[in-house]
């Protein structure tokens, strides 16, 4: 076996957090320009209306060209969702987890307004544990940020391949002129999930798509299992499936599925660009066989 020692995952969050600094330099200067000589000076402001209105007036005022948040595959947040994230992640908290369920019960008159006057709850909190300019320099923040990307990271890779197989599929099938419907909507069959489904007028393919980014570990079994338990609700309901499986150096058994076709990209997910490439070869392996199940 190849055993493959190099961090992937976090190689390439620590580059979307360098390429995200900007943005934290313009936060920066712009406190500066309202008299705050740093960030700290900033979080250590106990008045009582200064952080509100610093922290207004930024969600309200339009960002810079070069300042662009993003996220944990390298796609540019939207300027509104960018300066919320990224007070929220300053602010050591979770944003969209935790904070925006809050947002409603804020007073204010606009939801701006509402998203201030709790961050500068959050902020004026945050002193006692955080005191001390060591705490809001660029390197401490990149570390936080690269822990907030990982988590964006997972979410956004919980539909990532998907979507993906999906956009390979239908331009494979406008390209054969294949009257073949690959709907967005996952479909579910006795607790299992099916990612992608290709519908045709004569049958239907489930792909369960699985991902995975490390070797060992109690998971790894729970992984395999999870792969034969969506194969086997797939055959009880009648439909054929093609599992698609991402995961460098699995150890499980591709002739142990029993499907006539399957993906299997030997490959860290993290790898996106890679993978992608890979997907299309083999996806275009499958096409004979979905012709044959779903159109003849």
């Amino acid at each position: 076996m190849t055993l493959n020692y190099d961090n992937l995952r976090i190689r390439e969050l620590a580059v979307i957090a360098d390429i995200n600094k900007p943005f934290f330099e313009d936060f920066r200067i712009y406190l500066m320009d309202r008299e705050f000589d740093s960030v700290y000076d900033f979080i250590s402001d106990q008045s009582e209306s200064a952080g509100f209105k610093t922290i207004l007036r930024y969600l309200n005022r339009d960002l810079p060209p070069s300042a662009i948040l993003y996220d944990g595959i390298a796609r540019p947040y939207p300027p509104g969702k960018a300066k919320w994230l990224f007070l929220g992640w300053l602010f050591r908290d979770a944003p969209e987890q935790r904070l925006r369920p809050m947002v409603a019960s804020m007073p204010g008159e606009s939801p701006n307004e509402r998203r201030a006057a709790l961050l500068d709850i959050v902020r004026k909190g945050l002193v006692s544990s955080f005191d001390g300019e060591a705490y809001w320099q660029w390197e401490v923040i990149r570390e936080v940020m690269i822990d907030r990307l990982e988590g964006s990271r997972r979410a956004i890779k919980g539909t990532l391949f998907e979507s993906m197989v999906r956009r390979i599929l239908v331009n494979i099938f406008d390209h054969e002129g294949m009257s073949i419907e690959v709907p967005r909507k996952e479909i579910r069959l006795e607790g299992e999930t099916y990612d992608v489904s290709l519908i045709g007028a004569k049958g239907t393919v489930l792909m369960p798509v699985k991902t995975r980014e490390t070797m060992g570990g109690g998971h790894a079994s729970l992984f395999t299992r999870d792969i034969h338990k969506s194969i086997s609700a797939a055959r009880d309901a009648g439909f054929e499936c093609i599992p698609v499986v991402i995961a460098e150096s699995w150890t499980g058994d591709l002739q142990s599925l029993g499907c006539e076709k399957t993906v299997y990209i030997n490959m860290n997910p993290n790898r996106i660009k890679s993978v992608e490439e890979s997907l299309e070869v083999e996806l275009k392996n499958c096409i004979e066989y979905i012709r044959r199940v779903c159109l003849d």
